[in-house]
């Protein structure tokens, strides 16, 4: 699977960037067919703690999956969204 990652407003490290591309990836597992995904990290502007967003879309077969989730971190914000997205993903392989 392809997976594109885009941090906006500030610059990811590789660790983030891993972390993030490991936890889509593990989406291959559910659904074996994913053609490509989209990552957007992104920082809101507020004072808020919980001021990181994470925007995953998946393209799957005739559908494209997506999830959005804001957190304290990238990592819990990407593990909620990837997690989102697993159950939009098994719902979408019970229908075929």
């Amino acid at each position: 699977m392809d997976i594109q990652v885009h941090s906006i407003h500030f610059t990811a490290d590789k660790k983030l960037i891993g972390f993030v591309n490991e936890k889509v990836n593990k989406l291959e597992v559910f659904f074996d067919n994913i053609i490509a995904g989209e990552v957007f990290l992104r920082l809101d502007k507020s004072q808020d703690h919980e001021n990181k967003i994470a925007e995953v879309k998946i393209l799957i077969p005739g559908k494209e999956l997506f999830a959005k989730k804001q957190c304290k971190s990238f990592e819990e914000a990407a593990d909620l969204a990837v997690e989102a997205l697993r159950k939009q993903v098994t719902k979408a392989k019970e229908k075929k």
